[in-house]
């Protein structure tokens, strides 16, 4: 498992920059609460929370920025909007404009920005509604293929496959050596999705394809689109010959990451379905990797890709002059060509923007001749591609679906128009505040803190910033919505038996920042803590933690504790390694916890106030 662990840490730092105490400036520094309204940024994963929010505030020392974790889904974006807390700013990964319809409304056209302007027209035509109007901008864009593992080749003296004919080559006499020729993660709906359409992508993106799929985005069309008979019959036939070429078992639909990756390193799988950030990090690990597009059976081969994101503003900010002056100017810097290369150094991804230049690393040379040629496609990432593809490659791989089944199925999923109404199981009476108040903190925060809190059975929690959604307003809630309360990505919890002493360096730790961790650089990204509150003081140097208070009164050293401690794996490997501690962690997720919790009756906490910031 150290292998697996050094490759996530490596593509964490290709992904976001070690932050320095130098970031932490202007309002980072600042604990007085600040007379303009602060604009409100929802990231669709914590990773952006390292370097990329860090560069915006460092741009805007002037402006009070709020970065929340949000959702990578816009299901969970609508619901804010059904509940009027919409926030200024939105990142979305998954995403499609047939998704997008029901936001577009109460989302501002970008169509007349330079920042929408800049992006190569070949891109923005895909972002483009049928009125012309532009809502959501995409940002640089993660190339999808598939990596090599040229050592292997080296050794067997196998040639890189060149076309899909030498790929399957290539895999036949890997197989005769008892290495897979090629695997994949097909445990998750993105690859079965990515895989799908990457074998077939010169099809898609012919006329006829371009037609189709342009009225199946139309946010205008009213009528219902499934898949047509001119395109897609041909998409299954060449996905179940790609199933039977290179030999892909039934079992493979349970591969997920970590054996994936590990059957590549170890040398017991030639080729896997991966990404340019995973190539740049095999490299920097010492194993020789090579970036390969996709093999078209038509003979042509094109790179599939999808943005880091797409970024929306909402239109409500246009209704205060000044605050939306804020707004554009944090979408300005969050598009800029130092935002776009703060998101990864610019070292795997490509530019979708004519302001923007990205350093590619020698890793991913390959990629070159797609990019001068233009063969590069953005996938169809609605949420029924997302789910169907799951649904029907699964089904071809195990062999219970040939290529016109699996088109026949897919296609009736695509026309179910038929809509389930959620069951409601939680109701809450009352919104609290996801504003930071150096007096209190965020109420929503609190009340999560304290409920999970009661959830662990813990005299003490404590998470970061980051750990939640903020979405504690006065609504019913789905399960879905449930577990949309926690961060989307993957939030761990762990118990210790800790003193007095140990929490408040654990707590000090948090607040400061430790080597390998997460160091809060604004107010709003300190952590929330339940069963004891801080006090802290601010500098232009970071934050100081100055006192830990239980029950009004100073904690005592030798005070023994049951504490709990929320955090990501990559974050808290540093104090996992402190055997001082002595965690114990949880197997299941705190979001699927949580839900649980929820299910069984628990609800949500009264907030307090947990900390004073001076």
């Amino acid at each position: 498992m150290k292998r697996i662990k050094d490759i996530k840490r490596l593509i964490s730092i290709l992904l976001i920059t070690v932050m320095t105490a130098g970031l932490i400036t202007g309002c980072a520094g600042s604990g007085e609460s600040s007379d303009r309204e602060s604009v409100t940024v929802y990231m669709w994963s914590s990773v952006l929370l390292d370097s990329y929010a860090p560069y915006i505030q460092e741009q805007l020392p002037d402006v009070d920025v709020e970065f929340i974790v949000g959702n990578n889904d816009l299901d969970y974006y609508k619901f804010l909007k059904e509940n009027g807390q919409l926030p200024d700013i939105i990142t979305c990964r998954r995403f499609s404009l047939h998704d997008a319809n029901d936001l577009k409304d109460s989302l501002l056209d970008l169509s007349t920005t330079e920042e929408a302007g800049a992006v190569y027209d070949s891109y923005i035509g895909n972002f483009t509604n049928t009125d012309d109007t532009i809502n959501w901008i995409p940002l640089c864009g993660e190339a999808d293929g598939l990596v090599a593992n040229k050592e292997l080749f080296d050794k067997y003296n196998i040639p890189l496959p060149t076309d899909y004919d030498s790929l399957v080559s290539a895999c036949k006499k890997f197989e005769q050596q008892g290495i897979r020729g090629f695997v994949a993660d097909f445990a998750y709906d993105y690859t079965c999705m990515e895989i799908l359409q990457g074998l077939s992508i010169s099809e898609i993106n012919s006329m006829e394809g371009r037609l189709w799929r342009s009225k199946y985005e139309d946010p205008a069309n009213l009528e219902v689109t499934g898949l047509d008979r001119e395109i897609w019959p041909g998409v299954f036939q060449r996905m179940e010959n790609f199933i039977k070429d290179v030999n892909i078992q039934p079992e493979d639909i349970n591969l997920d990451y970590d054996p994936t990756i590990n059957m590549f390193m170890e040398g017991k799988a030639a080729i896997i379905r991966s990404g340019g950030s995973n190539t740049v990090a095999f490299n920097d690990m010492g194993i020789e990797a090579v970036f390969l597009p996709y093999f078209c059976q038509d003979g042509e081969e094109w790179m599939l890709t999808y943005p880091a994101f797409q970024v929306a503003v909402n239109k409500d900010a246009e209704s205060d002059e000044s605050h939306m002056k804020d707004v554009m100017k944090v979408l300005e810097v969050m598009v800029s060509d130092g935002g776009q290369n703060s998101l990864a150094e610019g070292q795997h991804v490509i530019t979708y923007s004519q302001n923007v230049n990205l350093e590619m690393s020698p890793a991913l040379d390959n990629l070159k001749k797609n990019i001068e040629q233009n063969q590069m496609y953005i996938r169809i990432a609605s949420n029924d591609f997302f789910a169907t593809s799951l649904d029907v490659v699964h089904k071809m791989i195990t062999g219970e679906y040939d290529a016109q089944q699996a088109y026949t199925e897919f296609n009736r999923q695509l026309e179910d128009t038929s809509v389930t109404e959620p069951e409601k199981i939680l109701t809450i009476d009352e919104t609290y505040s996801n504003r930071f108040k150096p007096e209190g903190g965020r109420e929503s925060s609190s009340a999560m803190a304290g409920s999970l809190r009661d959830l662990y059975g813990s005299d003490v929690l404590i998470a970061p910033a980051y750990s939640f959604t903020e979405t504690v307003i006065k609504a019913d809630y789905s399960e879905e919505m449930v577990s949309s309360m926690i961060m989307p990505n993957t939030l761990l919890a762990w118990d210790s038996q800790m003193t007095g002493a140990q929490l408040k360096n654990y707590i000090k730790a948090s607040v400061e920042g430790i080597d390998g961790g997460f160091r809060p650089f604004n107010q709003g990204m300190l952590p929330a803590v339940s069963g004891v509150s801080i006090e802290v003081e601010a500098s232009d140097d970071g934050f100081v933690l100055t006192k830990v208070l239980k029950d009004g009164k100073e904690l005592d050293d030798n005070e023994k504790l049951k504490v709990t401690c929320l955090n990501t794996q990559g974050f808290m490997d540093p104090f996992l390694a402190d055997e001082e501690y002595k965690f114990r962690g949880y197997e299941l997720r705190v979001s699927e916890q949580w839900l649980e919790y929820i299910k069984n009756g628990g609800n949500i906490a009264a907030p307090e106030a947990y900390i004073t910031l001076k």
